[in-house]
This record gives C-alpha cells, sequence and structure tokens, in this order.
C-alpha cells in the first residue's frame, strides 16, 4: 500500500512558522497582543497604556454610554445567546429594527444583517454567483470577498489594484466567458485606506452590462454627508446593485449586512448557506449596533464624520513631516484630496516592518503591521487609524513617539522609505 501522508504536516512546514517563532523569541510578535480594557484613544495593554492607532473604532463608538447601554438592554431582555440560525429561533425583533434602519440609511430596498462582516461578503458572493458565472476582483479587495468568490465556484478574474485601464481589459474578456458578471471592489480598501474609483468603475459597469458590488465596511459611518458610505460621497449609489457593510468599524460591534433591490435580499435569506447555518449574532452585538446606526444617523453623526477625518489629515501631515511614507491621499474628481481614517507608513522589509512596531509599542503607541499575503510583497505597511474621538494632544503624543522611534531605529536598521 501506498504511504500515506500526514495531513498535519502543512502545520508544522508552514513557512510563517519560523518567522513567527523568531519574532516570538525576540518579543517583537506584533500579532495576539492583550487588551486589558475597552477600545478607547488610549487603552491599558498588557499591563501599559498605550495610545491605541490600531482599531477600527473610527468614530469611538464603543465607549459611548447609548451603545453600551444598547447592548445591556439586548442582553437583559434576550440572554446571552439565540442558540440557533436566523432562519430558525435566531431572529429577534431588533434584527428587523437594524436591518430597517440600515436599508433607509443606505437608500436601498432592503438589508439582511449576517453575524459577522466575512460571512456577509461570503454568504453573497458564495449564493449569487456560480459555476457558469464569472466575478472580477480588485486585487487589493479583501480576504472574505476572495472567500466568497472561492465558494461560488465562479470564474474568478482579477485587475491590478485601481487600474481602470486593466479593469477594462478584464471585462473585455469576462464578456467571452458566456455567464454573468460581477464586479466587486471595496469602498475604501482596508490596508492602503484609498477610494476605489467608483464613478469610473460604475461607467464599465454600464458598458459591458455587469452588476456591481461594493464593500462599504471601512467607509460606512465616515464618508458622505450622511455617512453611508463611499457610494453616496461619490455620487453614484442609484448604479451600485449590492452594497455590504461590517458592524466591527464605525457601528462599534460584530456583525455585517447585504443592502440592495428586496427580490435579491429575500433570495439570499432563503438560499445563502452562511447566513441560514451559522447561529444569529449574541443579542448584544445587535443592541449595541442599532444604537450606534442611530447615533450616526442624527445630527451628531455628521459631526463625528467631520471630526474623524479631520484627525485622519492631521495624523497623516503629521507622520510626512517626520520623513514617512505615507501612502497618498485619494486624489477626487474636483482635485481636492481625500483622506481616510486608515493612514498607513510603507516601509517595505517586513522586519524593517516589525521592529519599528516594536520600538512603537514599547514607547506606548500601538499601531497594526501588515505583510506579505496582507500587502503586496516587499510592501510592508504600519498601519495606523484613527478615531472621531483622539484629542490633538494625544495625536501630538504619539507624533512625538514615531519621530524619536524613527531616529533610533535608522541609527540601527538603516533609512526608512521616505515620501516623495
Amino acid at each position: 500500500m501506498p504511504t500515506s501522508i500526514d495531513v498535519f504536516a502543512k502545520a508544522r512546514e508552514f513557512e510563517r512558522m519560523e518567522q513567527l517563532k523568531a519574532a516570538r523569541e525576540l518579543g517583537a510578535l506584533p500579532y495576539f497582543r492583550v487588551l486589558e480594557g475597552p477600545t478607547l484613544p488610549v487603552v491599558e495593554m498588557e499591563g501599559k497604556s498605550r495610545i491605541m492607532l490600531g482599531s477600527n473604532n473610527y468614530l469611538g463608538l464603543t465607549g459611548d454610554e447609548r451603545v453600551k447601554q444598547g447592548a445591556l438592554d439586548a442582553l437583559n431582555r434576550y440572554g446571552t445567546g439565540l442558540t440557533g440560525s436566523r432562519l430558525l429561533n435566531g431572529t429577534i425583533d431588533l434584527h428587523l429594527e437594524l436591518e430597517r434602519e440600515l436599508a433607509e440609511w443606505f437608500g436601498t430596498e432592503a438589508a439582511l444583517v449576517f453575524t459577522t462582516g466575512h460571512q456577509a461578503n461570503v454568504g453573497a458572493l458564495g449564493t449569487i454567483l456560480g459555476p457558469g458565472d464569472t466575478v472580477v476582483a480588485d486585487s487589493g479587495d479583501h480576504a472574505s470577498i476572495l472567500d466568497g468568490c472561492i465558494l461560488s465556484r465562479a470564474k474568478l478574474r482579477a485587475f491590478r489594484h485601481n487600474r481602470i485601464d486593466r479593469l477594462e481589459r478584464t471585462l473585455e474578456k469576462a464578456a467571452d466567458d458566456g455567464g454573468g458578471i460581477l464586479v466587486v471592489v471595496d469602498g475604501v480598501f482596508s490596508m492602503e485606506g484609498d477610494v476605489a474609483p467608483l464613478p469610473d468603475i460604475a461607467d464599465l459597469c454600464g458598458r459591458f452590462g455587469a452588476r456591481l458590488m461594493v464593500d462599504e465596511a471601512h467607509a460606512l459611518g465616515v464618508l458622505g454627508p450622511r455617512g453611508a458610505g463611499s457610494c453616496e460621497l461619490l455620487g453614484i449609489e442609484d448604479r451600485v446593485d449590492l452594497r455590504m457593510a461590517t458592524f466591527s468599524k464605525s457601528l462599534a460591534s460584530c456583525g455585517g449586512v447585504i443592502a440592495g433591490p428586496s427580490d435579491v435580499i429575500e433570495f439570499l435569506r432563503i438560499a445563502s448557506r452562511p447566513f441560514l447555518f451559522t447561529a444569529s449574532a449574541v443579542p448584544a452585538a445587535v443592541g449595541s449596533a442599532l444604537a450606534a446606526v442611530r447615533i450616526c444617523r442624527s445630527d451628531e453623526g455628521r459631526e463625528l464624520f467631520a471630526r474623524v477625518l479631520h484627525n485622519a489629515r492631521y495624523l497623516h501631515a503629521g507622520l510626512s513631516q517626520l520623513g514617512f511614507q505615507v501612502v497618498e491621499p485619494t486624489r477626487m474628481a474636483d482635485e481636492t484630496e481625500l483622506i481616510t481614517p486608515i493612514v498607513p507608513v510603507v516601509v517595505g522589509d517586513d522586519w524593517k516592518a516589525v521592529f519599528l512596531w516594536k520600538a512603537l509599542y514599547d514607547a506606548g503607541v500601538f499601531v497594526n503591521v501588515a505583510i506579505h499575503p496582507a500587502v503586496p510583497p516587499a510592501g510592508a505597511l504600519l498601519r495606523t487609524s484613527v478615531m472621531a474621538t483622539h484629542d490633538r494632544d494625544t495625536l501630538d503624543q504619539a507624533l512625538e513617539v514615531f519621530g524619536e522611534a524613527k531616529q533610533a531605529f535608522e541609527a540601527e536598521h538603516g533609512q526608512l522609505p521616505t515620501g516623495s
């Protein structure tokens, strides 16, 4: 008989294992650090106060008393869990209220709430698409989009990040594939923080008869006059077929939503396996998300949107002045520059990014490290992000730490990439 292959062998041979081991031995592992309190502008993490520049809590609502009360009210009314899927015993009136309010906020006919954002993308794409279809995706799209495309078994055609000329060529090829075509892109890309050229993308979708889906995870509650995301900001809401968002960013909770035409949403409700066979979110998550949506849709929401974008511009300018290579702002059609709450610092080399992260962490600033495959090879970066609740003094303290860390790092490890 042939010798069997141990399916666990890949766990021991995984190329990242040695790197993780080495980073851990050096005390420089930037992942799985332990929070010891709420995600506020300054957090308690592993025995020390640290300025939090590595959270998606863009509006700072995880600490808002109304959002916490929404969670407590749901907990007290429904208990700790629903112990079943939305299809069976896991739907509560808070789900229906949340879906109504999200559809109104997006300006769509209907919306469907999922347990996680990852599940929303996988559940929508894996159900709407089939083996005879083609899905066209930006190379910078979130991993959950790729997972949904793979699940669908549709033909996947990717185009280079934000390159409209490449998208056009890809659509020309997709038109010969013979099935339906769906273009799916992030509105704001999660690592680089740049905004997709959605008007141009929508134009090409119209020309080739393709449907368009936009992931608004990092744009909802941030961009647009009513905070409805990149599609609203760029004036193309009526030309987008499906919009996805998560609750784990501006909405200070956990979950996801797909919004669009009522017939498509109803189809997902009864046919999406990830939706049908995943337990419903804990009631506290639904209650806190609903409370956050209501804050966002109030006058106070517009103030928070403006404040987080102001803080992003301030941090971007400060890091640039210190000589860091910060990802360029998105240039809008009117030639203004848009800086989202994601402000990445390009480092290039994976280990340099890790060591710079450690210098910042030890000095009291927490940021995220993104290495391949989250970013292209040799494109490692420190992903910083701001909240509306960061004040000027806190950001100034963080910038001072960045400046000192850069000086000490370059004395030991060599020059970091600089801005243009």
